[in-house]
This record gives C-alpha cells, sequence and structure tokens, in this order.
C-alpha cells in the first residue's frame, strides 16, 4: 500500500542475481524546491539494471538498499516551488540522467529533480513511453547525433535483438540506412528480418567480416553500433570501409575492447548519460522520438510485460536468459 509518506520500491542490500531483488516500502517525502513526484504506472528494464544489481555496472550500488531503475512512465502527482515546466496530471518519463542507486525509478512513485523528468511525447501511452525512452535515446545519440549516419549507410548493429538493437534498426530505417543485424544464434534471424534489418549476421555460425564485405560488395559498413566491446571489437572494426566509424555504446563483454588495423576508422566510446544530461540534446532527442512515435517509423518493440512490481525478478530472469526480443516491461 503506497501513502503519502512511503511507497512501495524495487531494493536490493547485496550483490547478486534477480533473487537478490525486493519490493519493500520505503521513505517518499514531498517533493523539495526544483523536484517532481510522479505516480509510476510502467517501469522498463535494461541490461544495465542486471549489470548495477550484479556488481559489474560502471559505478557501484549504494548497499545496503540500493534503489534500481532508470525507465518509468507515469503521471505527475506534485511539484516542488520552483518547478515551471511541469503540473499535476502531466503525462511524464524519466529521463535516465541519475544515479539509479539513490532515485532508481522501479517504485509506485518517485521524486526526481525536474531535469530527471522529460513530458511523454503526445498521445503516448505509459507502456509505449517506457520502453522508447532510453533506447530510442541510445539508438539517436548514437547513430544521427555521434555517428553521423547518412541515408545509404550500411550499419552494423551488435546485439541486435535487444530493446537498444531493435531502436538501432528502426532508426537507421527511418534515415535511409540499411541495417545489418548481428546475433549469436540463427534462431532470431527471422524475427530480426520481420522488425527491419536488411540482413542478419548469426557469428555463432557466420564469419562476420567476411558477410559484412558480402553484403557491402567488398567496401564494408561505414558505420558499427556496438554493445559488446571485447576482443571482438576488432573484428567489427575491420568490417568497416575505409573511414568509416564505430560507436561502442556496452561492454557485454567486460574484457578490453581491441583495434582492428583496418585504418583509417574512427572510434567513439557513447554514454548516453552525456546526451541526456545536456538539455539541448535532450530537446532534440524527444522532439525525434516524438515525431517517430507520432509518424509511425519509431514503435518500440515489446518482448512481454509483467503484472506489478513483484514480478521485477521474474523480468530479471527473462532478460538474462537472452532468449526475448525487445524491450521488457513491468506495469503497476
Amino acid at each position: 500500500m503506497t501513502t503519502s509518506l512511503h511507497t512501495r520500491a524495487v531494493l536490493f542490500h547485496e550483490l547478486g542475481g534477480p533473487e537478490v531483488l525486493r519490493v519493500e516500502d520505503v521513505p517518499l517525502g514531498q517533493p523539495r524546491p526544483g523536484e517532481v513526484l510522479f505516480r509510476v504506472d510502467a517501469i522498463g528494464l535494461n541490461r544495465a539494471d542486471a549489470l548495477f544489481r550484479a556488481g559489474t555496472y560502471y559505478y557501484p550500488p549504494t548497499l545496503p538498499g540500493s534503489r534500481l531503475g532508470y525507465e518509468a512512465a507515469g503521471v505527475v502527482e506534485s511539484v516542488g516551488e520552483g518547478v515551471s515546466g511541469f503540473a499535476p496530471g502531466d503525462p511524464v518519463m524519466a529521463a535516465a540522467n541519475f544515479d539509479f542507486g539513490v532515485h532508481g525509478v522501479h517504485a509506485e512513485r518517485v521524486v526526481l529533480p525536474q531535469e530527471s523528468v522529460v513530458h511523454r511525447p503526445a498521445g503516448t501511452d505509459a507502456v509505449t513511453s517506457a520502453a522508447a525512452w532510453l533506447t530510442y535515446t541510445t539508438a539517436y545519440g548514437g547513430l544521427v547525433e555521434t555517428a553521423g549516419m547518412t541515408p545509404g549507410d550500411h550499419v552494423v548493429i551488435t546485439g541486435a535483438s535487444s530493446g537498444v538493437g531493435t531502436a538501432a534498426i528502426q532508426t537507421a530505417l527511418r534515415h535511409g540506412a540499411i541495417p545489418i543485424a548481428t546475433t549469436r544464434s540463427p534462431r532470431k534471424r527471422q524475427r530480426l528480418l520481420e522488425l527491419g534489418a536488411a540482413h542478419v549476421i548469426a557469428t555463432d555460425s557466420e564469419e562476420l567480416v567476411a558477410e559484412v564485405h558480402r553484403i557491402t560488395g567488398g567496401k564494408g559498413a561505414e558505420v558499427v553500433f556496438d554493445a559488446i566491446g571485447g576482443p571482438g571489437f576488432a573484428a567489427l572494426g575491420d568490417a568497416l570501409a575505409p573511414g568509416g566509424t564505430a560507436v561502442l555504446y556496452g561492454w557485454l563483454d567486460p574484457r578490453p575492447a581491441q583495434l582492428g588495423l583496418n585504418w583509417p576508422q574512427t572510434v567513439h566510446m557513447y554514454n548516453n548519460g552525456t546526451l541526456v544530461e545536456r538539455p539541448d540534446l535532450r530537446r532534440r532527442a524527444a522532439a525525434y522520438i516524438g515525431s517517430g512515435l507520432a509518424d509511425g517509423t519509431l514503435a518500440p518493440v515489446i518482448a512481454e510485460t509483467f503484472d506489478g512490481l513483484d514480478r521485477v525478478a521474474d523480468a530479471h530472469r527473462l532478460m538474462e536468459s537472452n532468449t526475448h526480443t525487445g524491450k521488457i516491461l513491468v506495469t503497476l
């Protein structure tokens, strides 16, 4: 039960698997100056949640009692003094530009600084919003703002069945680029083709560099968008056309990333937090996502929706199974 003084929230007191997650009553409090309190209607899971819970994210959790979660959508209930951009009743989303050990939004109600809240796109429900913000800001920030993707570019997208991966396929298509999806197993090939990938490379059984060169007529890809890193990053560089751009936005392989010898190439180590912290980039990303959702060129791929905060551990188990395609959500 949620009151004006407490709310149910997801916490963990030790590092580990989904079993360490707890749903507990925590103090809520009224919003202070510059803060927004909103009721959460849907939360979106991201690989960062699992890494953070396991202690392998790029910053550590705040133990014991660490909060969790970057992504949530709901409705403003009250605002603190000095808040002018939000009012009770406004549909909003968390902007994912905070330490989620402190401000984690996997809860029934949350209080955030106003710069960590964004308006939901017009006419977009909470489930779609919770599935959209982090995935599409990452794809937009990495491919458009950072790589400068242009029409006709061949774009290699690793981990393509993830929420960000499926968003990247749609973002590439929206710009007239040619998405080349990679996945370890061929069992996801048909689904990725249905989602718009022009080509799919199953890396467990197909040689990535040879396949990219075959697809591109020998010239290589203009852009690589990689969630994995590690020693395999060298092969992605070798799959680039001379002068191509590789954007590394994740480290699912925690080993040091290696560079290929296919020079010249440009390598960016992309951090989405930098984009959503800057008001100008946050505004551009919000406009891009809103227009894409409105015209249908962007449409979040939902893998599964769990009902109730108590199902968060089950949602984490599905994410760690790697059997899903798209975004995992929990509705409240």
